[in-house]
């Protein structure tokens, strides 16, 4: 069985057992999380697709941990002594599908 379901504005091919990287959902570890914008589900050989998504089909996942990704941005112009160095963290989490349930 596989699904692809819509995160944040991005969407991911999942089947149950595995794991997505998304951004950050505010939730803590070994937390319960639930996805209900389901776009596609693939089960033996029958295709379901959504309007734009599946009505009464919810993915149940939990979060395992929380990443954090320091970024950097560099500018450099030879010749010229100009260098900036900017940077950011992007937080992730990171998800293990545990259930695909269609009611």
């Amino acid at each position: 069985m596989l699904a692809v379901i819509e995160v944040g504005g991005k969407q991911y091919l999942v089947k149950e057992g595995s794991r997505i990287i998304t951004d950050k959902l505010n939730k803590k570890p070994n937390e319960e999380v639930n996805f209900d914008k389901v776009l596609l589900l693939a089960k033996n050989n029958e295709i379901k697709i959504g309007q734009p998504y599946i009505e009464n089909c919810i993915v149940k996942g939990k979060i395992l941990r929380n990443i954090k990704k320091k970024i950097l941005i560099i500018k450099f112009k030879p010749k010229t002594r100009y260098r900036k160095k900017k940077g950011y963290k992007h937080y992730f989490d990171e998800i293990l599908i545990e259930e695909l349930k269609v009611h």
